[in-house]
């Protein structure tokens, strides 16, 4: 459970940092006095600190309910153990929700007092290095206990419905091992992929909607908002289908040899694990990428709508808000890289007799650790393939939206739409984030791996 507690933990922290984030970056703006009397200043702050809010929110709720479903999973056999000798269902259920609900508050509440602690020390640090003046920001206030009890319920609810899933193996089964379900047992589950496939449409129509409509109002980045949320969550309900062929070609890359082909096999036969640990890894890089385009192409809308050259003052207040945002690609690398390397550990865990079985058989311990760590790249590569496209798109979508209907001086051309602008230096820093993430993650288990006897290993 203390990988639970730190995930929850860190969750929370980054929707508070994220708020205070929002918060400070008002208040630096509102007291500009170019463009601090701005009422579609006031406009946009209020609907980005609603929206980023809602980001905040949504990050945490996946975070920690992949996180512990598949703690529950890696639980099955002990829970079997006590059904078949005379606990029941309800008991067992009720000792989950117990546990998700600890653990929920816990690391919510160790979250909450790191991510104030961090937020005082980024707002004395952007005080100090940035020679702001005039500028006060209270850190503590009651709209950071959102993100804690957010991560408290989401964690209760996804042991609760993590335990519904387990409860459903009978005992005798489940003594067996692993209750993975194969690729096949997800593919003709078609109520869950139909809902998937409809959440993402829907989505792909809001976002549009939302860009259509942005070049009227600002409002318009509302509809791209909840398009972002439908299409993400029905990506995420659809991981299952969509991400181990993606990690099986992916796989191909790495060669023919007997361990890429293991590791690229062990995608499709695992499919919900390998599908949680690379939608966390996406989800992180999706958030990063989005922030970053979203700043560019902000810059290129106001420029355009300039006539070609935004104002020097407000070129350097996106600067500012810049880093601020970009400070926090910190928080979702180490989120990512816990719920990895965590997924990871179950994982071999839960493989000790496949693992038994091919050192048996006369793999080497090399073969295994090399194995182990190439999973661990099928999987972050392809997340971070997924990642950046969804970032691209989101970050425009979110940035046009916003303001496309905005006149700028001194041409105050209006409606503006323009590409998307990637700014490649962020995304180089993503991708060398992504493979110190891929040996990171991957340390504690290939050496849990290579420690397997073969043996001991079978006779379990």
């Amino acid at each position: 459970m203390g990988a639970s507690i730190l995930v929850s933990a860190i969750s929370t922290a980054f929707g508070a940092v994220l708020l205070s984030a929002t918060g400070f970056i008002a208040a630096l703006l509102e007291a500009d006095p170019y463009i601090g009397d701005s009422e579609t200043l006031a406009v946009v702050l209020a609907i980005l600190s609603v929206l980023l809010i809602g980001v905040a929110v949504y990050v945490a709720a996946i975070v920690t309910a992949n996180t512990f479903a598949t703690v529950i999973a890696g639980r099955t056999r002990r829970i079997a153990l006590l059904r078949l000798i005379g606990a029941s269902a309800r008991s067992q259920r009720a000792e989950v929700a117990r546990q998700g609900l600890i653990v929920g508050i816990v690391g919510a509440a160790m979250g909450l007092v790191g991510g104030i602690l961090v937020s005082w020390a980024g707002v004395v640090a952007a005080t100090q290095l940035l020679g702001i003046d005039g500028v006060e920001y209270a850190v503590v206030r009651p709209v950071l206990a959102i993100p804690a009890i957010v991560v408290a319920l989401t964690t209760w609810a996804a042991a609760w419905v993590g335990s519904r899933r387990v409860l459903t193996v009978t005992p005798l089964q489940a003594l067996g091992g692993s209750v993975e379900a194969s690729h096949d047992a997800f593919t003709r589950r078609g109520v869950r992929n139909g809902a998937a496939v409809t959440l993402f449409a829907i989505g792909g129509i809001l976002l549009a909607g939302g860009i259509v409509l942005g070049l009227a109002s600002p409002l318009g980045v509302i509809v791209a908002f909840f398009g972002g949320i439908f299409s993400f969550t029905g990506l995420a309900m659809g991981a299952t289908l969509v991400m181990p062929p993606v990690l099986r070609l992916v796989g191909r890359l790495f060669g023919s040899s007997a361990t890429a082909r293991l590791a690229a096999e062990n995608a499709l036969r695992y499919p919900e694990r390998s599908s949680r640990m690379a939608i966390g890894v996406v989800m992180g890089v999706t958030l990063v990428t989005m922030f970053a385009v979203a700043l560019e192409t902000v810059k290129a809308v106001l420029t355009a709508s300039a006539g070609g050259e935004a104002p020097e003052e407000l070129t350097t207040l996106l600067d500012t808000f810049a880093g601020i945002m970009m400070g926090l690609v910190a928080v979702s690398a180490v989120i990512a890289a816990v719920g990895l390397v965590n997924l990871l550990t179950i994982g071999v865990v839960q493989r000790r007799r496949e693992l038994g079985l091919l050192r048996a058989l006369g793999v080497s311990t090399g073969q295994v650790r090399r194995m182990v760590l190439l999973e661990a790249a099928h999987i972050t590569v392809a997340a971070t393939v997924t990642g950046l496209v969804l970032g691209v798109a989101y970050g425009w979508a979110g940035a046009q939206s916003l303001l496309g209907s905005v006149p700028m001086p001194p041409s105050f051309s209006a409606p503006t739409l323009v590409a998307p602008a990637v700014p490649w230096l962020p995304v180089v820093i993503i991708v060398a984030a992504t493979a110190v993430l891929t040996l990171v993650a991957a340390v504690v288990p290939t050496r849990l791996a290579t420690r397997v006897a073969p043996v001991e290993a079978l006779a379990e």
